[in-house]
């Protein structure tokens, strides 16, 4: 074989084991019972998950726990799927900025137990400068 011949097979096995590893790093959007389901089977796989703060009548933000001078790496609030099922969500880092006035949330993580654990937050505030569209903000939760 020549040398171009070798060389484009490596950058092809290159490009292959990218795309593989990618898409091992994939998950999928689903509710909270389908969530919980995946966790009884023991499927410990990143998961995806939809949906809006649970508020009150007057749009008060419902069970959002954060109290940064006792332990400022914990933050917890219930979320309600479209399926409209509310779980706890426990995010182990500081509280997203302008999560109050997220109309949106998507929740990176899996299930335990009865509380969903999310590593990353994905908010969909609404925009100040235009009406009617959304700005989205991720937020991760930082690994000590």
């Amino acid at each position: 074989m020549k040398k171009i011949q070798i060389f484009g097979l490596v950058i092809i096995a290159i490009a292959i084991g990218i795309i593989v590893t990618t898409a091992g790093d994939a998950s999928t959007y689903v509710d909270f019972n389908k969530a919980q389901q995946m966790a009884d089977s023991g499927d410990n796989e990143s998961i995806h998950v939809v949906g809006t703060l649970k508020k009150d009548a007057a749009g008060n933000i419902l069970e959002m726990v954060y109290q940064p001078e006792i332990d400022p790496n914990f933050f917890s609030f219930t979320l309600v799927d479209n399926n409209n099922v509310a779980r706890k969500v426990v995010y182990k880092s500081t509280k997203p900025q302008d999560f109050d006035k997220s109309e949106q949330v998507v929740i990176i993580g899996r299930m335990q137990q009865d509380a969903f654990v999310a590593d990353k937050i994905l908010m969909k505030c609404p925009s100040k400068y235009e009406e009617g569209k959304l700005e989205t903000t991720e937020h991760t939760a930082q690994k000590s």
